[in-house]
C-alpha cells in the first residue's frame, strides 16, 4: 500500500451547460429561495441531495481513500452544508479559474508526500460505482503507475465541421441552446474511449505535469500524457456518467 491515498474533488466552477430555470430549492445557509439557474450545479438536488454530496459519498465507498478533499470557489456559501457530517471529507476554498488550476491548488494545500497517490473525481459524477472505483485503486497500485476510468465507444462517430445552409446569410442554427453542425465525416471508433473519472496518479507526478501545463486540459489525464507518461485505460461504467446538460439530472435520479 501506499503511504497515503487521497482524493481531490474540484468544484469550483458553475456548470454552465446544466442550467435550467424553472424550479428552485432552498440555499444552504440563507432563508430564501435561489432559483435553479443559479445554483452551481454540484449543488442541485438529487433524490433529495446536493450531487456533490453523492459524489463524495461514492469515493468514501473504499476505505483505503484516507481523505476526500473537495476543492471549491474562494466565496462559496453551499459546501458546508452540503458536505455536513460526512467522515473522512475536508471542503478548502482554493478553487482556481480553471479545472487544472483547482486541481493543481489542491494538491499543494493537501501538502502530500513523495510516496502518495490521488485520485481526482468530477463532483458530476455522482453515479461511481463502488465496483469500478475498486477495480480503478487495485489496478494503478498492482502495476504502480497511474490510470483512469474510461468507456470504449459504442457508437458511431462523426467529426462536425460547418453546417451548409441555403442561404448563406442565414444565421445560426440553435436548437435546445446549442448550434447545429453538419457532419465533416466518420472517425472509425475502434480505438476510441470516453475519458471519466476518478483519474488516479502519484500525486508528485501529477503535480509537475500540471505545474509544466501550458495548455488549459480538460482532465487530468492529457496533462499526464503532456509530460510524457502512458495512463491505463481502466474499463469503468456506463452509470459513471457525467451530468452536463439539463436533462441529466432526471436520468441520473433513476440510477441513484
Amino acid at each position: 500500500m501506499p503511504r497515503k491515498l487521497i482524493a481531490i474533488v474540484p468544484a469550483a466552477g458553475i456548470g454552465a451547460r446544466a442550467q435550467s430555470g424553472g424550479a428552485a430549492v432552498g440555499g444552504p445557509d440563507r432563508g430564501k429561495l435561489l432559483a435553479v439557474q443559479s445554483l452551481p450545479k454540484q449543488y442541485r438536488l438529487l433524490k433529495g441531495e446536493p450531487m456533490l454530496r453523492w459524489a463524495v459519498k461514492a469515493l468514501l465507498a473504499d476505505e483505503r481513500i484516507e481523505q476526500v478533499r473537495v476543492a471549491v470557489a474562494a466565496h462559496d456559501g453551499w459546501v458546508e452544508q452540503a458536505l455536513a457530517g460526512l467522515p473522512r471529507t475536508v471542503w478548502r476554498p482554493c478553487g482556481g479559474p480553471s479545472r487544472a488550476a483547482t486541481v493543481l491548488a489542491a494538491l499543494h494545500d493537501a501538502a502530500l508526500g513523495s510516496d502518495d497517490w490521488v485520485l481526482v473525481h468530477d463532483a458530476a459524477r455522482p453515479g461511481l460505482p463502488a465496483g469500478a472505483l475498486r477495480n480503478l485503486i487495485d489496478v494503478c497500485l498492482r502495476q504502480n503507475t497511474g490510470g483512469l476510468l474510461a468507456q470504449p465507444v459504442a457508437d458511431t462517430v462523426k467529426l462536425a465541421g460547418v453546417l451548409a445552409l441555403d442561404d448563406a446569410d442565414a444565421p445560426a442554427v440553435i436548437h435546445d441552446g446549442r448550434a447545429l453542425a453538419g457532419v465533416e465525416k466518420s472517425v472509425p471508433r475502434e480505438r476510441l474511449w470516453l475519458a471519466q473519472t476518478p483519474q488516479m496518479f502519484p500525486a508528485h507526478r501529477l503535480a509537475d505535469a500540471l505545474q509544466a501545463c501550458s495548455t488549459q486540459f480538460t482532465d487530468e489525464a492529457s496533462a499526464i500524457e503532456a509530460a510524457g507518461f502512458t495512463p491505463l485505460l481502466v474499463p469503468g461504467s456506463v452509470r459513471n456518467f457525467k451530468v452536463t446538460w439539463p436533462e441529466d439530472f432526471e436520468l441520473m435520479e433513476k440510477w441513484l
